[in-house]
């Protein structure tokens, strides 16, 4: 893994929002999707996660396309895939990269291995390379 000189800010009720939903679907995985314009978040959408076990996410394919033409008919983009890691490091995870199917976008993590302090970060992932994105 790389550290990249990119930053990205996330505002705090995005952030706030990312550690609710973490939490509201624990001990499974949450997921969903920001929208930005201009470098900037504007919109946290929260998707439905079709995979029942605890160390995975899936989306709705229909659910996201929808969002996702939503967002792009705005005129605003796909900024950020997010999800959690209920029980283990922000970190992404081989299934993670696996799944990184838009490079345009910053994936990030939220994982609650600490109840009490949850951690977000962020990566590109880009062709199976992993580099990590400054959050403020």
């Amino acid at each position: 893994m790389t550290q990249s000189a990119e930053r990205l800010v996330i505002p705090e009720a995005i952030r706030a929002e990312i550690i609710a939903h973490a939490k509201d679907h624990k001990p499974r995985e949450c997921c969903g999707i920001i929208a930005g314009k201009g470098g900037a978040l504007t919109e946290l959408r929260r998707l439905t996660n079709l995979e029942q076990n605890t160390t995975r996410y899936l989306f709705d394919d229909e659910e996201f396309f929808r969002v996702y033409w939503e967002i792009e008919n705005r005129g605003e983009e796909l900024a950020v895939v997010y999800h959690s890691h209920p029980e283990t490091v922000a970190y992404p995870s081989k299934t993670d990269v696996e799944f990184a199917f838009w490079p345009e976008a910053i994936y990030v993590i939220c994982s609650l291995e600490f109840d009490d302090a949850p951690v977000i970060r962020g990566y590109r992932i880009i062709d199976g390379e992993i580099t990590e994105v400054a959050l403020a």
